[in-house]
């Protein structure tokens, strides 16, 4: 199965941020097919406030397109995912995104009697998945709704289900992208720096010896009757594993502790 092309689509847009905001969700979760349905700017892509929300991506909006009609937003896509938190009657069924994308990328979706499967994508065919996200005020209509194969509703607090356009679409964009991962491989995550260094046997024994010392010099360890402390210190800092930064730290305090005992000026 070939990885699915993904299109997100905005109907009739009507704040500027809203699209840049948009926009930065999608590059985030690497997709950048944006279309927008007749939005209330015709030069939307470019004003300020969408530039501004975009923070960074900018070539979304670059290649974003403007389009007067769905019909030419949903141009070569085979999957349509409408977003509506309300189901409609006679409408696709509702579903969690998650739970609708694990099903979809197994190529098989139940059937309405739930005893078939009904298959989703045929394999040699190309693919398409749109997402559909209605205004910021109306959400989408029911025409809308009713062309596509799903209406995709984010599980939310039943007190208060409202999302603003881009989060809902950042939510969608982050289930699809983790399902596309788990079936085709995708982004690691990835440390922030270079794992550490741990300390060497040889790093950690001579920061050992130089604690004995240390502690001999402030009377904490008497040498003539030491009795399991150094080889219990040994194990704790086996445990630890520390890294050489933190063997550098601890001979510091090593050092430190001597520096005190000899006293200012000695």
């Amino acid at each position: 199965m070939p990885v699915p092309r993904t299109r997100f689509v905005l109907i009739e847009t009507s704040h500027a941020g809203n699209v840049g905001a948009v926009a930065r969700a999608m590059k985030v979760m690497g997709f950048d097919d944006l279309v927008l349905v007749n939005p209330r700017w015709p030069d939307v892509l470019t004003r300020p406030e969408a530039v501004e929300r975009a923070s960074g991506a900018d070539g979304v909006l670059a290649r974003a397109r403007i389009v007067p009609t769905l019909d030419e937003a949903l141009h070569g896509m085979t999957h349509l995912c409408a977003t509506a938190m309300t189901p409609r009657d006679f409408g696709p069924p509702t579903r969690a995104p998650r739970a609708h994308f694990d099903m979809l990328l197994k190529k098989e979706l139940p059937a309405a009697d739930g005893r078939a499967l009904e298959p989703v994508f045929a394999l040699n065919e190309p693919q398409g998945v749109a997402f559909l996200f209605g205004s910021e005020r109306y959400g989408m209509k029911n025409d809308h709704v009713y062309r596509c194969h799903v209406a995709l509703s984010i599980p939310t607090n039943p007190a208060y289900g409202s999302l603003n356009l881009a989060a809902a679409v950042q939510l969608v964009a982050y289930d699809w992208r983790q399902a596309l991962s788990e079936r085709f491989g995708g982004f690691d995550v990835l440390p922030a720096t270079a794992p550490p260094r741990h300390a060497d046997a040889a790093q950690l024994a001579g920061m050992l010896a130089h604690w004995e010392q240390a502690l001999v010099d402030i009377g904490f360890l008497d040498p003539a009757a030491p009795k399991k402390l150094m080889p219990r210190l040994a194990q704790l800092f086996n445990r630890a594993q520390p890294t050489q930064e933190e063997v550098h730290i601890l001979r510091g305090i090593a050092k430190a502790m001597q520096a005190a005992r000899q006293g200012p000026g000695r």
